[in-house]
C-alpha cells in the first residue's frame, strides 16, 4: 500500500510539533524547578542567602563614628587650654599634665573628640548605653552624653597625669539630673562598648560629675570613652526577651537594640546571640513587663543601613520576630533621623 505524500507531510509535521512541544515543556519544567529552588525563604534549608560579612558591618559602624570625630590642635606652650565643641561642650586640659611613655610632652598636640547625645548616633556608632551592675549584669543607662577624648602627638596616644575637665550644657541632655554619675567605657573583643561606673567620683577633681545651674561639671581622670549616666528606674516586674531575625544574620553582621519610649537618650543592646537557636537575647532579665518600646534590627546593605523597627509592649518571656518583609534600607543620616523620631 502506498502512503500519500500529503499524509507523510502531515505525519512529519506532527513529529516536529511533538518534538518541539517536549522540548518546550522540558525547558519550562526545569525553569520552574530552578525558581522554586532559588526562592529566598527563611524557612528553606540549604538556600544560599546574600548577607553582609562581619567586616562589611564593622566598616559601616566605623564610618559612622569617623564622621562624628571633631579635631583640635594646640601647643603645650599654651598652658591650660579650653576647647569648645560643635554643640557647646567645653574641654579644658592642662598641657603640663600630658605624657608620652612617662615623659613630659612639648610642642604641638592633636585632640580627637566625639560627643553623642541622641539614640540615632548611639546606634550607628554602636555605642548603646548599657551599664555594668554590681552583680555583673547589664542594664539600661539614661545618658547625659557619651564622650570620646584622646590627645596625641605625631600619631602616638598621650596620657594625662592630672586628668581634664568638661563643662556640659544641660540643654543638650534635657536638663540637669543630679542622679547622674560618671562612667568609663571599654570596648570588648566583639567591638561592643561596656560602661563601668567610676567609683568614689565627686566634684573635688578626683573623678566624677555634678550638676550646678544648667550645666554638668565633669572631672575625667583618663582619655578614652566616658559617659554621664544613671540607671533606668522602673518598679515593674522584669523579664527576659528573645528576638528572631532572618537566616544568615547573627551578632557579627547585625545588631538588635531596644529604644525605650519616652527616653531620648537611652539605647539598650541585646548583646547575646545563640547560634543554636538563632535568637538574640536580653538574658539579664532587666526589661520591665508592660514597657512600651521599639525593637530595632540593624545591618549593612551595599554601604547603606538595612533596618527594621517594631513597636511592642513587653510581655513576659516574649519573642519578637523580624522577617525580610520588615526590612528597609536607608543612609546613615536617614536612619539617625528615623531613630531619633521614635517616641
Amino acid at each position: 500500500m502506498k502512503i500519500s505524500k500529503q499524509f507523510r507531510a502531515h505525519s512529519n509535521n506532527y513529529a516536529i510539533v511533538s518534538k518541539n512541544f517536549k522540548h518546550i515543556f522540558g525547558t519550562l519544567l526545569l525553569t520552574a524547578l530552578l525558581l522554586t529552588g532559588c526562592k529566598n525563604n527563611d524557612d528553606d534549608e540549604g538556600v544560599i542567602l546574600t548577607r553582609p560579612t562581619a567586616e562589611d558591618y564593622n566598616n559601616l559602624k566605623d564610618e559612622a563614628l569617623e564622621e562624628l570625630v571633631q579635631t583640635f590642635e594646640f601647643n603645650t606652650d599654651d598652658g591650660y587650654v579650653t576647647l569648645t565643641s560643635e554643640q557647646g561642650v567645653q574641654i579644658s586640659i592642662s598641657s603640663s599634665c600630658l605624657r608620652l611613655d612617662g615623659e613630659t610632652v612639648t610642642g604641638a598636640v592633636d585632640l580627637e573628640y566625639v560627643e553623642l547625645f541622641d539614640k540615632g548616633s548611639m546606634l550607628t556608632t554602636n555605642k548603646p548605653s548599657m551599664g555594668i551592675m554590681p552583680n555583673g549584669d547589664r542594664a539600661l543607662l539614661i545618658s547625659g552624653g557619651e564622650f570620646y577624648v584622646q590627645a596625641s602627638q605625631n600619631g602616638q596616644a598621650l596620657e594625662t597625669n592630672c586628668g581634664f575637665q568638661m563643662l556640659i550644657p544641660g540643654e543638650l541632655t534635657g536638663g540637669v539630673d543630679n542622679d547622674m554619675t560618671l562612667w568609663e567605657g571599654r570596648v570588648d573583643d566583639n567591638g561592643n562598648i561596656i560602661w563601668d561606673e567610676v567609683e568614689d567620683g565627686g566634684p573635688q577633681g578626683e573623678g566624677g560629675v555634678f550638676g550646678e545651674g544648667n550645666q554638668y561639671y565633669g572631672f575625667f581622670q583618663s582619655f578614652g570613652w566616658s559617659n554621664v549616666d544613671r540607671f533606668y528606674n522602673d518598679p515593674r516586674p522584669k523579664t527576659t526577651i528573645l528576638v528572631d531575625v532572618p537566616n544568615g544574620y547573627n551578632n557579627t553582621n547585625s545588631s538588635v537594640y531596644i529604644s525605650y519610649d519616652g527616653e531620648d537618650a537611652g539605647l539598650a543592646h541585646l548583646d547575646t546571640y545563640d547560634e543554636g537557636t538563632g535568637l538574640f537575647s536580653e538574658h539579664y532579665g532587666q526589661i520591665p513587663i508592660g514597657l512600651e518600646c521599639h525593637i530595632i534590627f540593624a545591618t549593612e546593605d551595599g554601604d547603606n543601613w538595612k533596618y527594621a523597627i517594631k513597636g511592642v509592649t513587653i510581655e513576659e518571656n516574649g519573642i519578637i520576630v523580624f522577617t525580610e518583609d520588615d526590612m528597609s534600607v536607608a543612609t546613615e543620616a536617614q536612619l539617625t533621623i528615623i531613630i531619633n523620631d521614635l517616641p
